[in-house]
This record gives C-alpha cells, sequence and structure tokens, in this order.
C-alpha cells in the first residue's frame, strides 16, 4: 500500500527483487556481447549506464556489428523504445505534477519493468500522493537498476569466460513474455501485439533490422484502428 513515503520505498524495493531473476543474466549477456564486439568495459559501460534499455541496446549492438548505417541504427532503436512514449502516456496522469528534475529522474528510470509495477499500483491507488507514487516508482529501480550495472560490468570483465552452457540469452525473451502475456487483456492489445509477431517474422529478410520498424509502426497503427472500431461498435 501507498499509504507513505516510507512504505512506499519499501514497497518498491521488495517488488522489484522478482525482475532480478532475469535482470542479472540479461545484464551479464549485454556485458559479454558488448565485449565480444570490440567496446572496451568504460564504453560498454557508458552504453548501458546512459542507455539503460536492453533491447535497444542489443538492437543497436547487433547493427553496429554489421556496420548499418547510423541513421539506420538510431532509427531501429527509436522503434524498439517507441514503447517508452506509451509508457510515459500512461503515468503522466499520476507523476505529471512532480517537478522537472523528479520528471527527468523518472524518464530516465523509465523501463519495462519500472512500468510493469507501477502502472497498476498507481491504478490501484489512484488517490495516493504524488509523493507516495514518486516513492514507489523510483524505489522500484533501486534494486532494478544496481543489478542492471553490476551484471553487466561482471559480464563484460568476464567476456568470453561465461560458459557457453550458461544460456544467458535465454533471460531476453523471458523478460519480454512476462511484461508483455499479462498486459494482453483486451482486443487491441491482442491485435497490436499478433502483428507485431507476424510482420517481425515476415520481414525478418529485410537488412538492418527494418523490419523491426515496420513491424512496430503496424502494430501501433493496427491497435489503435481496433480500438477506434471497438468505440464505433458501443
Amino acid at each position: 500500500m501507498l499509504t507513505s513515503v516510507n512504505a512506499a520505498i519499501r514497497r518498491g524495493l521488495v517488488d522489484g527483487l522478482p525482475f532480478l531473476l532475469v535482470i542479472v543474466p540479461f545484464g551479464l549477456l549485454f556485458g559479454v556481447a558488448g565485449t565480444g564486439a570490440g567496446l572496451p568495459i568504460a564504453q560498454t559501460m557508458a552504453f548501458t549506464v546512459l542507455v539503460i534499455a536492453g533491447a535497444a541496446q542489443f538492437t543497436a549492438l547487433q547493427l553496429l556489428q554489421d556496420n548499418a548505417p547510423v541513421l539506420v541504427i538510431l532509427l531501429t532503436s527509436l522503434a524498439v523504445n517507441l514503447r517508452m512514449a506509451m509508457y510515459s502516456a500512461s503515468l503522466a496522469p499520476h507523476l505529471g505534477k512532480a517537478k522537472l528534475w523528479q520528471k527527468g529522474l523518472a524518464a530516465y528510470l523509465l523501463v519495462d519493468q519500472s512500468y510493469a509495477l507501477a502502472h497498476p499500483a498507481f491504478e490501484a491507488e489512484t488517490e495516493a500522493p504524488l509523493a507516495n507514487k514518486l516513492a514507489y516508482f523510483l524505489a522500484t529501480m533501486g534494486t532494478i537498476a544496481p543489478a542492471w550495472y553490476l551484471a553487466t560490468y561482471a559480464g563484460a570483465r568476464l567476456g568470453a569466460a561465461v560458459p557457453e552452457g550458461f544460456a544467458l540469452d535465454f533471460a531476453v525473451p523471458i523478460t519480454f513474455i512476462a511484461l508483455i502475456a499479462p498486459a494482453l487483456k483486451t482486443l487491441p492489445h491482442v491485435a497490436a501485439a499478433a502483428t507485431s509477431v507476424a510482420l517481425a517474422l515476415a520481414l525478418s529478410w529485410m537488412p538492418f533490422s527494418l523490419g523491426l520498424i515496420l513491424a512496430a509502426l503496424a502494430a501501433m497503427a493496427v491497435g489503435a484502428q481496433t480500438e477506434l472500431w471497438m468505440e464505433k461498435r458501443r
């Protein structure tokens, strides 16, 4: 319950703990991939600290290895992270009145995990004070963000020393399945998800992962049109 700032902080820290099961191997994998691609440890860490978005980081890293044009790398990474704009819009009613520096910090710490925890908590307690909501949101990343940084550093330091049998890459699909599956509660969400999966697979032949951009744009359009269609039927 977000009954006080301290209670919100405690709850946020505890709620973030289960995500460590996937954040740690996810971070290790990026650290290994970064140094394996030729990035020094300092650049790998700067990448993970500044971007703090695993999917976009892996996408950009792969495109860098493929010698893709800078514009393609930027556009593809932007397409992968377009969901953050939708996350921001849904959290705005709860955190929109925070101070500028607080919103800036929240924007930096807005990732799939913090949104997955904060949005249902805020919707369940809409009348909770802004300070309590902000404290909860920031606290969720109090466990997740340090684990992400440390795991990336450990992976970068270990590099090829990590045995292949560890299969760290399992963390990537499991993370997004765990985050997306509970959100597929309405027809627009299901339609958007099905469109993105179908087109991403159908367009996988396109160079520089351009199919991801088209799949993301098409999925958003299908989801929006489905929602409009449902409203008209009502």
